[in-house]
């Protein structure tokens, strides 16, 4: 059977590390692009990489490069392109160069792989995926953003360390844009089947939920010189999986709305059925007024951050 080929473009740590992440759960080839200017640093990734796997057991092809050739007639393509956070930077600080570099990958994701499913990491995600889908012209449910899972991930850990409980019984949803506006939705959230709000009290749990909001600030103050790479990896390998294995997946990932949530034709956090055509269905909750309306005020800032970028690129 012909294995899945996964083209990742950007190959700094969270690139790096999603290709790590793929090889060793053997979910298909995997390609490893940057721009010409880190001639021989994928390529030396690739290799290192490859010559991990008669140690993990692993049965992938590694190639490293700087042709967008070798990325041709991808399955799935995962775009971590661009320039990272620093101290003091907000995502919308980020808007204007990530755009064009977004913007310049998707122009060679249209031409070489037409077919594929494509994985938007990049920030800010929100506006980068609207970006990738504008200039592609892909299907809508074949472009999709990687947050819901990891700011999920992030939520589920705090709040197994609050409660001292194995992560695997956390079961929860955000919605909305990625970080700083996302919505937790408590009314989806639970510890082994029983509801969190019976198990923590209302303020500690916004201070979770806000700690689950900061969470990239929060480990950018601490790096110093970087932000984080081994969460969003794992949170994008598992998109990978569910679209390369046809899982069906019930995750939140950054989809396209139109009707749906009454968004109006914009990328924002919901619940979706990830599986081999990308986003299969998207699955609307029945909110409660306080979820409903800070999902609302999330869509709006999403809105506005594309307005920017739209009158940036034109």
């Amino acid at each position: 059977m012909r294995r899945a080929k996964i083209s990742i473009i950007g190959a700094g740590n969270v690139g790096a590390t999603t290709a790590h992440w793929c090889a060793a759960a053997e979910l298909g080839d995997v390609v490893l692009l940057d721009i010409p200017a880190t001639e021989g640093m994928p390529a030396g990734k690739a290799l290192d990489l490859f010559q991990a796997s008669p140690i993990v057991g692993f049965d992938a092809r590694i190639t490293g490069t700087n042709d967008w050739a070798a990325t041709a007639n991808s399955d799935v393509v995962v775009v971590t392109a661009g320039i990272a956070r620093k101290p003091g930077m907000s995502r919308d600080d980020l808007l204007s160069t990530n755009a064009k570099i977004v913007g310049d990958v998707a122009l060679q994701v249209r031409d070489t792989s037409p077919q594929a499913v494509v994985i938007v990491v990049s920030n800010p995600l929100d506006a980068m995926v609207q970006r990738m889908f504008q200039v592609t012209g892909f299907p809508p449910a074949r472009v999709i953003g990687q947050a819901g899972i990891l700011d999920t991930a992030r939520y589920r850990a705090f709040l197994a360390l609050e409660l001292n409980v194995s992560v695997e019984d956390i079961s929860a949803m955000l919605l909305g844009g990625h970080g700083d506006t996302m919505v937790p939705i408590p009314s989806c959230t639970s510890v082994g089947g029983i509801p969190v709000t019976q198990l923590i009290a209302p303020d500690t749990l916004e201070a979770i939920v806000t700690r689950a909001r900061n969470g990239g600030a929060e480990i950018v103050s601490l790096l110093k010189t970087g932000s984080a790479y081994y969460a969003p990896a794992a949170a994008t390998t598992q998109m990978v999986e569910a679209v390369v294995r046809d899982k069906k997946r019930v995750v939140p990932c950054a989809a396209y709305c139109d009707k749906e949530y009454g968004v109006g034709g914009y990328f924002v956090g919901v619940p979706v059925v990830l599986g081999s055509g990308g986003v299969e269905r998207i699955i609307q909750l029945k909110l409660l007024p306080a979820e409903l309306a800070a999902f609302d005020k999330s869509i709006a800032a999403v809105k506005e951050l594309v307005s920017v970028m739209n009158r940036l690129t034109a």
